[in-house]
């Protein structure tokens, strides 16, 4: 039949016992006729240890080496995995990163992937091997050093095998049965969603869903490649990312049947206000500029109206909190040349999206959105939109009651079955 690429998580090879459950489940694909490529990630909380450990050592590791570091973890669970599946009576190679030719930029701790040369891997297949491969990781096309891929990054080289071997499909196991519409770990009656288009599932990712990785979600976007997002712990179906929101023979009996597919919420931002910037031409180009040099991702943009006696006005944004430092000092740096005031940093914030291709026809989804999070007694600091997305930021220990709010205003909570997480411990 055809090729089948399996990525598995940290929560399932965190231990011997689990990384023989994932490879049992790996023989059987393969005995169901497929050829095998599984990339895995490290196990359990290892990652974070690693980081922690690092910390220990040195307050500011250098990025080559931290890079060294963590893609031990990988390599570990790869040849555990490949000797599970040996004594399963069956054959197996692990290849790190480079040796499966992902091969990426030169940042490290954040590398992108440039292109995949499975010359490897495709030997191995044609010899009958099941094929597994390390996550997270890839060789750099101009220095050759290693580096790693940033989070979820396991994902994204399981797509992107599947893209460069032309697979049938792409299966994304973790530790819930599929993508739900909420984070079961804070609304136990969320419910799992059959379907999901890409742009649906791009924004979940992006809003903190943590189910898939963005560039994942992207990167299957781009070259067309079903996920298929299931449990390792169980035989149930998961969700089926797939199809475009624009494609007709969705129709309104499919994707739109349902208006909101879910709601997300992340906690790992920050909020700079650059207060006081001089209301004329340029000045805010110069600061996202600055920013952009700083290799930081901005999420949400709010730049209020200038007062009329000063002329100043505010610009308010949102971005990951590890790189809060890195952008205030990056900021300093243009003080005199923007001529700002002054800079307001709030990392005690969370984001609260609310996702669904169907809010594009339906008036009215606005107004209940907003109107649950006031009655849950929410105060709103930031509102950011999209076709298919609205967003608001609240202050961290409001995010559990926004999202449930949300939540049961748009009937999405499930009353005969309650959401299972089977592992992992959310670090």
């Amino acid at each position: 039949m055809g090729i089948v690429v399996q990525k598995y998580g940290g929560s399932s090879v965190a231990d011997a016992e689990a990384i023989k459950r994932v490879a049992r489940r790996i023989v059987e694909t393969k005995k169901a006729g497929h050829d095998v490529v599984v990339a895995v990630s490290a196990m359990g909380d290892s990652t974070d240890e690693l980081l922690d450990l690092a910390g220990a050592v040195s307050p500011q590791p250098p990025a080559r080496e931290l890079d060294m570091l963590l893609t031990a973890g990988e390599r570990i669970s790869m040849a555990l995995v490949a000797m599970a599946i040996s004594d399963l009576g069956y054959s197996a190679r692990s290849f790190t990163g480079s040796q499966a030719g992902v091969i990426t930029d030169s940042v490290h701790g954040k590398a992108k992937i440039i292109d995949v040369t499975p010359g490897r891997i495709e030997s191995a297949i044609a010899d009958g091997h099941i094929v597994i491969v390390a996550g997270f990781q890839g060789v750099s096309q101009d220095t050759k050093e290693i580096t790693t891929l940033g989070r979820g990054g396991t994902d994204t080289t399981a797509v992107a095998l599947a893209a460069a071997l032309k697979a049938d499909v792409c299966e994304i196991y973790t530790d819930v049965d599929g993508v739900y519409t909420a984070d079961p770990r804070i609304v136990k009656s969320a419910r799992k969603l059959d379907r999901v288009t890409y742009e649906e599932m791009l924004e979940l990712a992006a809003c903190g869903a943590k189910i898939l990785h963005l560039r994942c979600v992207e990167y299957a976007r781009r070259y067309n490649i079903p996920i298929h997002v299931r449990s390792s712990f169980s035989t149930h179906e998961g969700t089926v990312v797939a199809g475009s929101i624009e494609d007709p023979t969705e129709g309104e009996s499919g994707m739109e049947a349902a208006i909101i597919a879910g709601v997300a919420h992340d906690r790992s931002e920050a909020k700079i206000t650059v207060v006081g910037v001089p209301d004329k031409v340029g000045e805010a180009a110069r600061i996202f500029i600055a920013l952009a040099d700083a290799q930081i991702n901005l999420d949400m943009i709010v730049q209020n109206v200038s007062v009329e006696s000063t002329n100043l006005t505010d610009i308010s944004f949102t971005l990951p909190r590890t790189d809060g430092q890195t952008a205030l000092a990056a900021l300093e740096q243009i003080k005199d040349e923007v001529g700002y005031e002054s800079l307001l940093y709030n990392d005690k914030i969370g984001k609260v999206s609310l996702i669904g291709a169907g809010m594009r026809s339906h008036p009215g989804v606005s107004a209940k959105f907003f109107s649950s999070i006031a009655e849950a007694g929410v105060n709103l600091g930031m509102i950011s939109t999209s076709e298919i997305r609205i967003s608001v930021v609240v202050n961290e220990d409001d995010v559990d009651a926004a999202v449930s709010a949300a939540h049961t205003a748009f009937d999405l909570d499930d009353t005969e079955v309650e959401a299972v997480v089977y592992g992992g411990t959310g670090r």
